[in-house]
């Protein structure tokens, strides 16, 4: 407990030097940056911005509460990062869903890492640090690799070593891209999973793309039927023969129980059975904080 009540105290202290216009760090050059590069400052929101280079574009509500919640309880275990853009003003480098958060529950300042970089360096550290950190979905991640190729100008043999990613790794990322809009959002809402999109990134044609897509949800192919029905699309055989006629049956009991489910926990929930009772249950998350909630609403004795 003494340890943090320092920490806080030297946070506290650090804030003070940054509001005074005489100690005006731009650069790491400049006197008492040492003092303040690499430690913990705490900062007021209202002197902090958003990132505009923010790859995540969907914060979930629920586990947006919930961080809340926690922060409310425990305090910001992780500090957010910023960059100065101005006497005493700063712009989000990483850390949104955390400062969204703390604004959430009226909290006048935050613990923030403090970096001095220009523009470019601002949105790498972004990016990379969001692909390393944050658990993104597939297409977001795509986005943020993207991103990086061409506002850094990086190669993907550059990106490879600068993310710690294999380059294949992150062709088969790039490639889900080329997907019709429409199936990169049933990417990031979990009605398909990455597999599929990197089976149907194999037929150019944008609306035979679309027609496998809905076949894969309506029916509930696996990966594995996917790749064979686009096969069976190159060489020019009847898709719906070769997934059989006839669309999967859902017996009643497992429909009902679906929407039951779907209902308890707030998310989307897939069952698979036969009418013996054999099958089972898919739930997507895009979080480790979804998981947690899914976790405890499951878990419930």
């Amino acid at each position: 407990m003494a340890k943090a009540t320092k920490k806080q105290a030297l946070g506290r202290g650090l804030s003070a030097l940054l509001k005074d216009p005489e100690n005006d760090i731009q650069s790491a050059s400049d006197k008492n940056a040492d003092k303040v590069v690499g430690n913990i400052v705490e900062l007021d929101l209202e002197t902090i911005t958003v990132n505009p280079f923010q790859p995540r574009s969907n914060f979930n509500d629920d586990t947006l509460k919930e961080l809340a919640s926690s922060i409310k309880e425990l305090g910001v275990i992780q500090p957010i990062t910023v960059r100065k853009s101005g006497f005493n003003a700063y712009q989000l480098v990483s850390g949104e869903r955390r400062l969204r958060a703390s604004k959430m529950i009226g909290l006048a300042t935050i613990p923030a890492y403090i970096r001095i970089a220009n523009d470019q360096e601002s949105l790498e550290m972004a990016l990379v640090e969001n692909i390393q950190r944050q658990d993104l979905d597939p297409i977001e991640i795509a986005l943020s690799y993207q991103r990086l190729i061409d506002e850094i100008e990086l190669t993907q043999e550059r990106l490879s070593d600068r993310v710690g990613k294999k380059r294949s790794t992150i062709t088969n990322y790039l490639r889900l891209l080329r997907l019709d809009p429409i199936i990169q959002t049933g990417i990031r809402d979990g009605f398909v999973s990455m597999g599929h999109g990197r089976a149907l990134v194999n037929i150019d044609k944008k609306r035979d793309q679309i027609s496998l897509y809905e076949k894969i949800v309506s029916r509930n192919l696996s990966v594995r039927d996917t790749e064979k029905a686009v096969r069976a699309y190159h060489e020019g055989k009847d898709i719906a023969n070769d997934l059989n006629k006839k669309p999967i049956e859902i017996p009643d009991f497992a429909k009902d129980l679906t929407q039951e489910l779907t209902d308890h926990l707030s998310a989307k929930v897939i069952i698979n059975a036969s009418k013996a009772g054999k099958g089972k249950i898919i739930i997507p998350f895009h979080t480790k904080e979804e998981l947690d909630r899914l976790k405890k609403l499951i878990l419930v004795e």
